[in-house]
């Protein structure tokens, strides 16, 4: 394989001169850049990128980490930072991780590892300790309040999200009001939590456990909910559901039984996906692609200390409430 030694005896050029010639280097001679050109065809040389990325100390490859590639939220996360990148040259290194820790590690190990510039986490499974452990081997950006941590991040307030969606449930009238999660183990729903726990001592409303639904993620687990809400002797008159693909799923599922949205049941959906738009879901609006721009912008220009920036949200009041 022809390398920049053998570029310059057969241009009759110093190394140096290839050099600069191989990098769009403007101080050198016309007659020079032509004799290098002309070897590097004869040769048909094609650059060592691994070796050109190494002596830049840059890979301009970055690492996103997902639990689903082909939820709606996060790939429109993946869509904001890959817009980004393009802009910047960079190229991304998607891993899917199901919640499965070991997954996540592999994404760690491969920013220790140089193999990737920066690491992107929209939804993590690792604790703490082992998120700050990897710190000193490049930056990492996480989709997620730390505002208590050394990480930098790019975030909505889902503890307010939660409290505008409930306070708006209160004052059309609602009093028993549910909501629809996926995990319970993740700091944006802990945070949730929180805001309904404060919710129900703020008014002094009944807590009812039955109230909250988990392991809701897709359209079809909408029934699900449905199922679970006819199935309760009391059931709530309003579901803050997070994830407007499940209220999707609910208003379809209501319909099919001949419950009334939003006279029997209200619904506010989260993030304004466009199905949300076409069904006249009440949501709140998280603005994803933004945020996946942030995030990019966060991992490639992080400075020595964290960095946090805050996404406002936004009430879109439609026909479910």
């Amino acid at each position: 394989m022809t390398n920049i030694r053998d570029l310059a005896k057969m241009a009759g050029v110093s190394v140096t001169t290839v050099s600069r010639v191989l990098n769009s280097h403007p101080y050198v001679s016309e007659e020079k850049r032509e004799k290098v050109l002309a070897a590097i065809k004869e040769s048909n040389y094609k650059p060592n990128i691994n070796a050109v990325h190494l002596s830049m100390g840059k890979t301009f490859l970055i690492g996103v980490v997902v639990p689903f590639i082909d939820h709606p939220y996060f790939s429109r996360l993946i869509k904001g930072i890959a817009a980004e990148a393009l802009r910047h040259n960079y190229k991304l290194v998607l891993f899917q991780t199901n919640y499965d820790e070991d997954k996540e590690l592999e994404a760690l190990q491969m920013l220790k590892q140089k193999q990737i510039d920066g690491l992107i986490i929209c939804s993590r499974i690792s604790s703490w300790p082992i998120i700050e452990e990897y710190l000193s081997y490049g930056p990492i950006t996480l989709c997620e309040d730390t505002r208590d941590r050394k990480v930098s991040s790019t975030f909505v307030d889902h503890y307010q999200g939660f409290m505008t969606a409930l306070e708006y449930l209160y004052e059309k009238g609602h009093r028993k009001i549910g909501y629809c999660i996926y995990r319970s183990s993740g700091t944006n729903s802990k945070n949730r939590a929180l805001a309904y726990q404060h919710f129900i001592e703020k008014y002094q409303l009944s807590y009812n456990p039955e109230y909250i639904i988990s392991h809701c993620l897709h359209f079809e687990d909408g029934e699900k909910v449905v199922d679970k809400v006819q199935q309760m002797a009391n059931p709530p008159s309003a579901l803050l559901v997070t994830s407007d693909e499940v209220a999707a799923g609910v208003v379809t599922s209501a319909h099919n039984r001949n419950i009334s949205i939003p006279n029997d049941l209200a619904i506010i959906g989260f993030n304004n996906q466009p199905i949300a738009q076409m069904m006249h879901i009440t949501t709140i609006e998280i603005p994803l692609m933004e945020i996946g721009k942030k995030l990019f912008l966060q991992g490639i220009f992080q400075s020595d200390e964290p960095f946090y920036q805050e996404v406002p949200v936004t009430l879109i009041k439609r026909g479910t409430v």
